[in-house]
């Protein structure tokens, strides 16, 4: 299926979701990345002037508003800036006596800044009565890469069935900004992250081990172990049978 061919049946099932809920708007968390830019994207094509950025710096690389800027620019869609340090400074402290300098890379500390922002884009749905529009594809979805009850939680996922790379093709159809195509993925979690490094395999190796089934034993063996530890993430919470 070419990628012209994808997008447009992409904008025609957000269409359909939009009519069928009943609601008036796109909420989309802008994170500089290339995956939240095709997203915006998408959406922007189905409603152009219903279609709202929420940019939500949390301890972040100030090149990551930036960019979400530069794709709200592009796509000339409103956007609001929530600043989110000192709500998660406050709430650290209320949970720990722990600094966070201390726990920058801690996955315990930084999972805090998707949660916060989950809070604040359906704060802005509620009030707009619009739908939060997730922005994880296939990949990562099949590893897990992406917090549970943070970035994980949306009403809609365009792009989960799309492959990384196949994101970045879109990307380019769409006319993302160059500099976001060009920047390393990273879910900017603490400075310096970067998503292959914590998933210990690359986006191409991934792609491919998901497409054909066939990659290195390390790739299957990483790749394994990661769905199963995420395998929770996929799924509603387990109930126990009715015993009435």
């Amino acid at each position: 299926m070419s990628i012209s061919t994808i997008a447009n049946k992409l904008t025609a099932w957000l269409e359909t979701k939009l009519v069928e809920t009943e609601s008036r708007c796109f909420i989309v968390g802008l994170s500089g990345g290339v995956d939240s830019a095709v997203v915006v994207g998408l959406c922007q094509r189905v409603r152009p002037q219903d279609t709202y950025g929420i940019i939500m710096p949390c301890h972040s690389n100030a090149n990551d508003a930036k960019h979400a800027n530069m794709v709200a620019e592009k796509f000339n869609i409103p956007i609001k800036e929530v600043v989110l340090d000192s709500v998660f400074d406050l709430l650290v402290s209320k949970l720990t006596a722990e600094q966070y300098q201390d726990n920058i890379t801690n996955l315990v500390f930084a999972n805090i800044k998707p949660r916060l922002r989950m809070t604040t884009l359906y704060f802005y749905a509620s009030k707009y009565k619009g739908l939060v529009v997730g922005t994880s594809n296939r990949a990562e979805i099949t590893v897990g890469f992406y917090t549970k009850h943070g970035d994980g939680a949306c009403d809609l996922q365009p792009i989960a069935n799309l492959l990384k790379g196949q994101v970045f093709e879109l990307a380019a159809y769409l006319g993302v900004p160059q500099p976001i195509i060009d920047k390393k993925p990273s879910a900017s979690l603490w400075p310096g992250h970067d998503d292959e490094q914590e998933m210990g395999i690359t986006y191409q190796e991934l792609d491919h081990y998901i497409l054909t089934g066939d990659g290195e034993p390390r790739v299957k063996d990483k790749v394994g172990k990661l769905h199963r530890k995420s395998e929770h993430k996929r799924h509603l919470p387990p109930e126990p049978p009715d015993f009435q």
